[in-house]
């Protein structure tokens, strides 16, 4: 299997990991993400705190390896705009 990229923002305040709503279904954690974390279309940014991590830790265990993109903003995120994660 490829190794997948995914891509973890952040800026001066807070830190969220993209993923796709695809991506939660396949871990069957659709529902286990918080409010803290925002969407836009298919993409979801994970906020770092708790949904990140719960996500890394059932993808590293259904899939294993993966690779982390940083991508830091000196300014505030577009992510803070977004719509709050709803299942």
């Amino acid at each position: 299997m490829k190794t997948r990229v995914f891509t973890f923002h952040s800026d001066p305040g807070h830190a969220w990991l993209e993923v796709t709503k695809q991506d939660l279904r396949g871990l069957f954690i659709v529902d286990d993400i918080s409010g803290y974390s925002y969407m836009s279309g298919e993409k979801v940014y994970l906020e770092e705190d708790c949904d990140a991590l719960k996500f890394l830790k059932s993808y590293q265990l259904q899939y294993g390896k993966m690779k982390i993109d940083e991508k830091h903003m000196d300014g505030e995120s577009f992510i803070r705009n977004l719509q709050s994660y709803k299942a």
